[in-house]
């Protein structure tokens, strides 16, 4: 057999990334160990909250068993506290602090499952950990990115060699609180009790500056320690008035146009996903245009396609209502969709979290364990076909 200088470069960057742990992304497509990939997880949020508030509570070693099983993939997962009082035990004993996640780490090696850790998932408690505004998060040289530089590194260096770690995320929907017209209602809340800052002003109004800043550093950090693994912003989808917040401070509707440079800036290189959060709109209007939720997912899954940046809806689902047979056919359906568009990567809101009982939690237990049961039948037809890169042109609204 003759083997050109093509066909062995291509054989050695399989070979390559065959061997590298976790999710990345080579010419737009998205691999898991070398090999192209499609699947669907859910967002497992207290994955490590729970034993982080109480070390008693290793419920997830179960519950990552039963995952497993059920033929769920990866989970997506807090991986720090949510309020600065939750860093407590991070900063005066990072040996227990880190004990109780190398354990979730370990319980996910065990049972073969993914993981995405979401690394700042509150978007004030950094800046109020170090006792600065969130305007710092725009400051290379505040504590607020020193901080995140060094927890950054700490959990890069101490995971990047474990199978069970997919990709490395920022945090979690910053770019909905960006450039808002009416910022001041919207500044972070102020609760002594856990420690946050004990006032808000003007430099607590995120900006698009600031955030992308954060972003930049955040990615610079990853690959000086973790050269491959995916880079997630934690987006949800932008507001129908994103591009003009950021113009003009106005609420008036963004161009598709504008919308997709928006999409753009915001998941900006080296990130190499598109990162989307994406439910129903309780009054049926959608950014981009958009007729509907299905052809929502329908153009973004095309604009990440031409970007070349495999897409990942990081939270999606359908909110309890007072009728169970309507939810069940509302998510299936939301499931063909996103199944049919071939979106690389998707995670349902949110498994095992009794905080939301009321309108999301999805456990193996409560009268939503059906949406775990196809969630686990698109990952077996999935596996059944085989997976190549979508052209563009098959997704056009």
């Amino acid at each position: 057999m003759r083997w050109s200088l093509a066909t062995t470069l291509v054989c050695l960057t399989l070979s390559a990334s065959a061997a590298e742990p976790g999710l990345s992304v080579r010419q737009g497509q998205l691999l898991l160990r070398g090999k192209p990939y499609r699947g669907m997880g859910v967002n497992y949020f207290s994955l490590f909250y729970r034993t982080l508030k109480n070390p008693a509570d290793t419920s997830y070693r179960l519950e990552l068993a039963k995952l497993s099983k059920a033929n769920i993939p990866f989970v997506r997962f807090m991986a720090c506290g949510f309020w600065p009082v939750d860093w407590d035990l991070y900063q005066h004993n990072k040996k227990a602090y880190f004990a109780r996640l190398d354990d979730v780490i370990a319980a996910a090696e065990k049972n073969r499952i993914g993981l995405i850790p979401s690394l700042f998932w509150n978007m004030a408690t950094v800046p109020d950990i170090v006792g600065e505004p969130m305007d710092q998060w725009g400051n290379v040289d505040s504590r607020t990115i020193a901080f995140m530089r060094n927890y950054t590194r700490e959990l890069v260096t101490r995971y990047k060699d474990s199978p069970a770690v997919w990709g490395w995320e920022f945090g979690n929907e910053y770019n909905l609180h960006i450039d808002l017209p009416n910022a001041a209602p919207h500044r972070p809340p102020v609760w002594p009790t856990l420690k946050t800052a004990p006032q808000r002003s003007q430099r607590d109004d995120l900006t698009s500056r600031a955030m992308l800043t954060a972003y930049a550093d955040f990615a610079r950090t990853v690959r000086l320690y973790d050269k491959h693994r995916i880079l997630i912003t934690g987006n949800s989808i932008p507001r129908r008035s994103a591009y003009h917040n950021s113009l003009d401070r106005s609420w008036k509707p963004d161009s598709p146009e504008q919308f997709r440079k928006v999409l753009l800036r915001d998941n900006p290189s080296p990130y190499d996903t598109i990162c989307v959060h994406l439910y129903p709109s309780a009054g049926g209007e959608y950014p981009r245009s958009a007729r509907n939720l299905a052809e929502l997912i329908r153009m973004v899954q095309d604009d990440s396609v031409k970007a070349k940046k495999p897409l990942f809806i990081g939270e999606f689902g359908i909110r309890r209502s007072d009728s169970p047979e309507k939810d069940r056919q509302a998510f299936a359906a939301l499931l063909h969709t996103v199944e049919a568009a071939k979106v690389p990567l998707s995670a349902i809101w949110v498994f095992d979290h009794a905080g939301q009982n009321k309108d999301w939690n999805v456990t193996f237990e409560n009268n939503r364990k059906y949406m775990l049961a196809l969630v686990g039948e698109v990952n077996q037809r999935t596996k059944d076909q085989p997976e190549t890169t979508t052209s563009p042109s098959s997704h056009k609204p």
